[in-house]
Parts: structure tokens; C-alpha cells; sequence
């Protein structure tokens, strides 16, 4: 495929080499191994002195292709795909530091990240220490001999806070450090990292990616050196990708930007709308002008995502009420759907952080996420509002 193709093109025209059958669309490649003609050819795989594939635990050609994609999307130089996000997050750490190192950490990430990070990587000696995302002064008093990682999110989940890549970009080359950070919300057709001096690149392919709700998935894209050390890490630990899950978001990436048009449109008119609601105190979404990283969110992201949040008043005993009332929201742990779904992060996905770790971050009682799906945006706007009315105490 040329690479003087826009990567959105290359997102819909990668495909992996047609068999005997000339296929358009590629097969599922339902198998755990491959066989070999001889011995030779074996011995060449296993030696790594061919592109031949040996087992699905370490390739597979609609892992190969989905991943592809992404490495094209991103502008990256490789990448590596997993079972999961995390099984992604936990790869691009673990795989790269080691007993005795150190990790910086923006305090606003993924409540099962923040688990990982502060509960299981000091069994292996990691360190970290944990910065608010804007503080740049925290984050250079941060740094330290054996800090070798910087590790963030933006937008952030679930409150949405917009991290200055640019910034980040450089502070870590300064400082000689690995640059990860977690791109889920945005996807690569709203937000390229690498651009601004990213090494790795996160995703959870179960969000937007997929876009559907239908399958789990991770991945990371990147250096082609740390890519490697990815490789080999979970090569051995098994976060392996199905290839039925893989061929599935290859597809899924063929529509990637004109969903995210949508997803983009219906978002920013739906937290728009209410904003005026009698019974929201705050509604959040990175291209409203209120928001306090508007300018950064502009300058970095080519639309705002399709996530917002909005602060229902009363706390935690209104927001139950409020996702209560809702008739058309689905209200699930999941985001990034065709289908609109709320959620309340206080006594959900980051149920498991203390009162004053959430309030650290901005996760009130009372703060809802939105995640806007694909359908009429009046009729979101409708079953919205109408559950806000019964969210009263």
C-alpha cells in the first residue's frame, strides 16, 4: 500500500494479500498455527528470518492487518495489538520498565489504569509518582534519576481535562523520558500524539474503534524499538487478540471518520443544548468555549469527541435518579457506541478510588458521562432532558 495515501484511505484499502479464492473482503483466519512447507522454512520463521506466520499467539493476518491500520492512522512507525485496552496499557508499561524505575503519572486516567498503577506495578519494584494533568510545575518537580516514563490520558475519563501534548512533547524530550499516552477518546482521525512527540500511542479498540459494542481489543502503536520490547513481552504473557475480534475492527476502521463526524456533531449540539438545563450545574465538552482547556483542545484535536459530561444537581442520590429516569440511553460501562449510553463514574469506574482521590480529579457525586451514539440528535437531547426533569431531589 502507498504511503502517499491519506491514512484514511489506507484505512479502508489495507488489506491482507488475497488468497487463491480473489476475496474482496478479507477471511477470518481462524486457526492457532501455520504450516510450513519443510523444515527449512520452519527453522527461517522461527529464526525470524522470514515474515512467515507461526502461531496466532504471536500473528496472525487479521491482527496483522488490523494493526496496520492503526500504525498508518496514527502515523506511527509500528504497533502491536492485544485482547483488551488494558491488556494494551499494561504491555506499554510493563514490557519497557523494570525494577528500580520510576514513572510520572497524570492523576486523571482510567480508574482500572490507576488500579494497575497504583496497586500491582509496586510488586515489581516500579515506582510512580502521580501529577495533576495541568500542573507543569508538578510535573518537573516530578521527575527523578530513575524516571524513565510519562504516562497520561487526554481527553481524560471521565472529566474530560485536555492535556497540552505539545508541552508534554517537550518536557519529555528534555528529560529523555518514553512518552505513552493513552489516545482513546480522540482516535486517531480527531487527535495524532506522535505528531507532538509521543513515543507510544494507546488504545482501547473496544470504544471507538469498533464502534459497535461488539468485541474487546487493545493496541499500541509507535517507536519501532519500544514496539519490539512490546512485542516480545506479550508474545510471552499471552494478551493475544482473536482473530475474529481483529477482523472485526478492521472493518470497523473502514468507517472510523465518517462515524466520528457524526459522533463529533451530535455531541457538541447535545452539550450545548444543556448547558441550560435548570437542574445541570456544569456541562463539559472540549470544544465548548467554557471549557477551561478550550484553546488547547483546538489547537491539538480536530473535533471535540464524542463524549461530554454534565454535572446533575443533588450529587450522587440525583445522578442515580437521573440515569433512573433515562428511556433511550443505555446505561452500561461502556462508551465509544453507535447507541448513546450514560454512565456515573462515582459509583461505577472509579468507584474503587477514595472520596478524596475523586474529588482530586474532578469526579463530583454527581457527574454524569455521556457517550453520544449515532442517533438523532434531538431525540438525544429529548431523553436527556426529560430524565434531568426527574432528577430533582
Amino acid at each position: 500500500m502507498s504511503s502517499k495515501l491519506d491514512p484514511i484511505t489506507q484505512a479502508v484499502r489495507i488489506q491482507t494479500p488475497r488468497t487463491q479464492q480473489g476475496e474482496h473482503s478479507t477471511p477470518v483466519y481462524l486457526t492457532s498455527s501455520f504450516v510450513f512447507d519443510d523444515a527449512e522454512s520452519m527453522r527461517a520463521a522461527f529464526a525470524e528470518e522470514s515474515d512467515d506466520n507461526i502461531y496466532s499467539r504471536f500473528s496472525n493476518p487479521n491482527v496483522d492487518e488490523f494493526t496496520a491500520k492503526m500504525v498508518a492512522l496514527e502515523g506511527a512507525e509500528a504497533g502491536f495489538s492485544t485482547a483488551s485496552g488494558m491488556s494494551a496499557v499494561v504491555g506499554s508499561i510493563m514490557s519497557l520498565l523494570k525494577n528500580g524505575d520510576h514513572m510520572i503519572v497524570s492523576s486523571s486516567i482510567f480508574g482500572n489504569t490507576n488500579t494497575f498503577i497504583k496497586k500491582y506495578m509496586p510488586n515489581f519494584g516500579i515506582t510512580y509518582t502521580m501529577v495533576p494533568a495541568g500542573d507543569h510545575a508538578a510535573w518537573e518537580a516530578a521527575v527523578q534519576p530513575n524516571t524513565k516514563m510519562v504516562y497520561l490520558e487526554t481527553p481524560t475519563n471521565p472529566q474530560l481535562e485536555v492535556l497540552d501534548l505539545e508541552w508534554v512533547g517537550k518536557f519529555t524530550k528534555k528529560h529523555n523520558l518514553i512518552f505513552n499516552v493513552d489516545n482513546c477518546f480522540a482516535t486517531p482521525v480527531l487527535q495524532r500524539p506522535i505528531e507532538f512527540g509521543a513515543d507510544l500511542v494507546v488504545h482501547s479498540a473496544t470504544k471507538w474503534i469498533d464502534g459497535q459494542g461488539r468485541v474487546l481489543g487493545g493496541v499500541v502503536v509507535g517507536r519501532a524499538d519500544l514496539i519490539r520490547e512490546i512485542y516480545l513481552f506479550c508474545r510471552v504473557t499471552g494478551p493475544t487478540l482473536s482473530a475474529f475480534n481483529a477482523w472485526v475492527l478492521s472493518k470497523s476502521l473502514e468507517t472510523l471518520e465518517v462515524r466520528m463526524q457524526r459522533h463529533c456533531e451530535n455531541a457538541y449540539k447535545a452539550a450545548e443544548a444543556l448547558q441550560s438545563h435548570p437542574n445541570v450545574s456544569l456541562v463539559k465538552y472540549p470544544f465548548l468555549k467554557g471549557h477551561p482547556q478550550y484553546d488547547i483542545a483546538k489547537k491539538q484535536m480536530s473535533g471535540g469527541g464524542g463524549v461530554f459530561c454534565l454535572e446533575v444537581k443533588g450529587g450522587v442520590e440525583a445522578g442515580r435518579k437521573f440515569l433512573n429516569a433515562l428511556q433511550m440511553l443505555s446505561v452500561t460501562a461502556n462508551l465509544g457506541d453507535t447507541r448513546s449510553i450514560a454512565s456515573h463514574p462515582a459509583s461505577t469506574t472509579h468507584s474503587k478510588l477514595t472520596d478524596e482521590e475523586r474529588a482530586a480529579v474532578g469526579i463530583t457525586p454527581g457527574l454524569i458521562r455521556i457517550s453520544v451514539g449515532l442517533e438523532k440528535v434531538d431525540d438525544i437531547i429529548a431523553d436527556i432532558s426529560q430524565a434531568l426533569d426527574k432528577s430533582s431531589l
